[in-house]
């Protein structure tokens, strides 16, 4: 099993940090390691200054935080700056899979030029990412890390044999879209709780294109779906991520998927 983060914003962290907590999973569990990271700041821009009040949102730094994390994990420094006094502790021999992660397709850029894994976010952008994941694998160029170009693609998924509890998973998902598009935030809610709401038509365009950005439904029509979009994307590995206010519903959804692609 392989453990680490998919996504850590790197302008709301130092590089120095990020490296030696990455560099003490390796020490516990070399070559299991995933550092998936962002170049985004996740929020709003006051919130991302107040997580770094340093933080200048600039293309430029997010691709020097990049070269320095690097030189981080092999123990160098570019000559005549001040990385040369610095090391990440613990010093180990592995290096964690650093995968690039992407909702517009440039970071597939950065990714390509470093040598880096390639992860597009359709759950955030269902528009465009086949075409990024193919640009990256075109532009890649071989690492000491990485030889050959890897990607994946991340997608809300939930699967039920319940039609019913697909059914609700999809209206309350729909409300959770419009809800953050509307700048109100997340909070807890069940399909009580909104099955009598009422959407203006730009709503329900929006719930149309957002719905783009999920897979629900029963195992065998996730499964298409699912095979469908890896075919398109050109990758082998999906990342499903599932939200479910039930904890038992999204364990299961969990578990039907394990049943259909790994057994």
């Amino acid at each position: 099993m392989r453990i680490g983060s998919g996504g850590i914003m790197m302008p709301n962290h130092s590089t120095l940090k990020v490296a030696e907590n990455f560099r003490m999973l390796e020490a516990l569990a070399p070559g299991r390691v995933d550092l998936g990271m962002g170049r985004a700041p996740g929020t709003d821009r006051i919130t991302a200054a107040m997580l770094n009040p340093s933080n200048h949102f600039a293309e430029n730094d997010f691709v020097e935080q990049l070269a320095d994390l690097r030189n981080y994990f092999h123990d160098r420094a570019e000559p005549g700056t001040i990385q040369q006094k610095i090391r990440a502790i613990p010093q180990v021999q592995t290096v964690p899979a650093m995968w690039l992660l992407s909702s517009s397709g440039q970071s597939g850029l950065f990714a390509a030029h470093f040598g880096m894994a390639f992860s597009f976010a359709h759950f955030i952008n269902p528009v465009g990412g086949a075409q990024a994941v193919q640009t990256y694998k075109e532009r890649f160029q071989p690492s000491e890390e990485l030889q050959q170009s890897e990607a994946n693609m991340a997608i809300f998924v939930f699967c039920s044999e319940d039609e019913e509890k697909v059914r609700q998973h999809k209206a309350v998902m729909d409300h959770r879209f419009i809800e953050f598009e509307r700048g109100r935030g997340l909070s807890p809610l069940g399909y009580d709780d909104i099955k009598d709401v009422a959407y203006s038509l730009q709503e329900q365009d929006r719930m149309r294109y957002n719905r783009q950005r999920v897979v629900a439904g029963t195992p065998a029509m996730v499964k298409t779906r699912l095979s469908q979009l890896a075919e398109s994307y050109g990758v082998n590995e999906i990342v499903a991520v599932t939200i479910a206010e039930d904890f038992d519903d999204r364990l299961e959804s969990y578990r039907l998927l394990a049943d259909l692609f790994l057994n």
